[in-house]
């Protein structure tokens, strides 16, 4: 019975995965007959391709493998697109559904028509998916004279993010039912922070699980490389296609925990990235970067003149020495200059985060209070110590004093302090008091949010370390794992050399002629330099920094494996040759 239950259950689950596969195909912008022509039919010929290949080619079969698979990888991302089409809208109604409620609640406590406060969030292009759906209800109410309980509900029907479908859903019922939109939204702060903790700390776990996971499968796909390394040895086999096949494996399990990672990470970035004005903070990244760049050129044409002897025989003796590992990994040694930088700015706008939600607080109740303008509270609101955002905080008191433009002054505010969140909050208060909101109610509003999203980060860096820790753990066990295989090759094969071969018949059971040895070791070295790339790029995903703080880990991780691999190497030749 419990066979039947769980055949039945799985039909059941199949049969609900194809009707919504079916209806993404409806909603494509493009037409399903000519998707099918354009994309579908030349997959289907690429898939045959690779198939027949893999099978009436005079391939070994590690290498069948991997080339039937690739055929089936572009098949099935051609056949499931408009799927995950609908799963990239989904993610993004929800990345930032939090926030996005948050600032509609700030607005719906000023003096302004519910329906502005849709028209106003629409021409927010930071939301991205999210303002094209508030878009849609605005039109449902301008252009079709519907009412705003009637767009809502008519929306909440066809957006594909569940949470958001039931949010219109509530409000398009207590509109209805006449409560006040403000009213609604106030309510619904306290469900929403809820929500978003769960669905926040819930994704920290599925990540614990997905690490756990990806040390399984790594550490696998190792031990068959290791086995690629060995076993040509024993059976004669070409090993360098052997290797390159496992290594093509091996990328694409890599490349597939990468996407799974960067699906699942949060979205909560650390940075406030503009091109309007460049901060310090940007100028600073933009000059190491550039100059780390010039400097791996150089060192780049320094080891290839070397390597082809161009300065001199000594010195190109001197670069031929130098094992292979050592010679990719020196010119990346600049690429963490910038990351560092990188990283001492992202500690300093973790410090104003933290500081900010007791700024905005006090800010808006002495507002209340005073009964004055922004810039008379500043004026003594700035003598107390909010420690690392005490300068910012002058600085925006001195440009308000000057008669900058406050939008301005805020803007300057929120890009000095390069900081996502400042950015966000600081703009949601400055329109809710140019709106006529209540000082007092909306810096309470936000900095509760904010305080909420620091607790959820700390939670968050905890993740991040975990994962770091796993990452650089499995590049040295990796590392060590396969020039340690190629070592004890190299060693046997030296053996078999200076042995008398026809005297043992060597030759029968250990086929050194299989292998090249400096090529296996550039393409071990490689996979250490690839494996570094998605680890920094994993890692970069999970703690939601500046692009440049990848670079780091991946000088970090580069030179872990490389000094690995050359120790291993001379131990291996040490340990068997005593």
């Amino acid at each position: 019975m419990s066979e039947q239950r769980n055949a039945k259950s799985s039909a059941v689950q199949a049969g609900a995965f194809v009707k919504d596969l079916l209806q993404a195909y409806e909603k494509m912008p493009m037409g399903i007959r000519r998707y099918a022509l354009t994309v579908l039919a030349p997959a289907v010929g690429c898939f045959l391709l690779f198939l027949v290949g893999s099978i009436f080619l005079p391939l070994q079969l590690l290498v069948r493998v991997p080339v039937f698979l690739f055929g089936a990888l572009v098949l099935g991302a051609a056949v499931l697109y408009p799927r995950l089409r609908i799963e990239q809208v989904r993610t993004g109604l929800e990345r930032q559904l939090h926030l996005f409620i948050t600032h509609m609640t700030v607005l719906s406590t000023t003096n302004i028509d519910r329906i502005e406060v849709f028209r106003t969030l629409a021409r927010e292009e930071e939301y991205d998916e999210l303002a094209v759906e508030v878009n849609r209800v605005a039109q449902l109410v301008d252009t079709w004279n519907q009412s705003l309980d009637e767009a809502c509900q008519r929306r909440a029907r066809e957006v594909p993010s569940k949470p958001l479908g039931d949010f219109l859903d509530r409000l398009a019922y207590s509109l209805n039912a006449g409560q006040d939109i403000g009213d609604f939204l106030l309510g619904e702060q306290s469900a929403m922070i809820r929500k978003y903790v769960t669905v926040y700390e819930s994704v920290l776990g599925n990540l614990e699980v997905m690490k756990d996971l990806y040390v399984s499968m790594i550490l696998s796909m190792t031990f068959g490389i290791v086995n690629a390394i060995v076993l040509p040895i024993l059976t004669g086999t070409d090993a360098t296609v052997t290797i390159s096949a496992v290594i093509v494996l091996f990328v694409f399990v890599q490349l597939g925990f990468f996407y799974v990672i960067r699906t699942m990470a949060p979205y909560d970035p650390l940075w406030y990235q503009q091109e309007e004005y460049r901060t310090k903070a940007d100028r600073q990244i933009d000059m190491t970067l550039y100059g780390a760049f010039v400097v791996s050129m150089l060192l780049i044409g320094l080891i290839a003149g070397g390597w082809l002897g161009w300065f001199g025989l000594g010195f190109g003796q001197f670069i031929l020495d130098v094992p292979i590992p050592i010679l990719l990994a020196a010119p990346l040694t600049p690429l963490a200059v910038p990351g560092l930088v990188a990283r001492r700015h992202e500690n300093r706008i973790k410090e104003r985060d933290e500081e900010y939600p007791g700024f905005i607080r006090a800010l808006g109740a002495s507002e209340t209070a005073k009964q004055s303008t922004t810039t008379e509270v500043l004026q003594t609101l700035r003598e107390k110590d909010f420690g690392i955002l005490t300068t910012d905080i002058e600085r925006l008191y001195t440009r308000l004093r000057m008669r900058i433009e406050p939008e301005r002054a805020w803007f300057y505010f929120t890009a000095e302090s390069s900081s996502f969140l400042i950015q966000k909050f600081s703009e949601m208060y400055l329109m809710g008091r140019q709106m006529g909101g209540e000082p007092k109610q909306l810096g309470e509003l936000i900095s509760r949010n904010m305080s909420q999203v620091n607790q959820l980060r700390r939670q968050r860096k905890q993740a991040t370390v975990t994962l770091i820790g796993v990452l650089y753990g499995i590049t040295a066990s990796a590392s060590f794992a396969f020039f340690i295989g190629l070592g004890v090759v190299e060693v046997l094969a030296k053996l078999s050399t200076q042995m008398n071969v026809g005297q043992l018949d060597f030759g029968t059971f250990i086929y050194a002629s299989a292998y090249n040895i400096p090529l296996i070791e550039y393409l071990l070295t490689l996979i250490i330099l690839f494996n570094a790339l998605l680890s920094s790029l994993m890692i970069r995903q999970v703690d939601g920094g500046h692009n440049v703080n990848a670079y780091l880990h991946f000088v970090l991780l580069t030179w872990i494996g490389c000094v690995l691999a050359v120790a291993t190497t001379h131990l291996t030749e040490a340990l068997i040759s005593v």
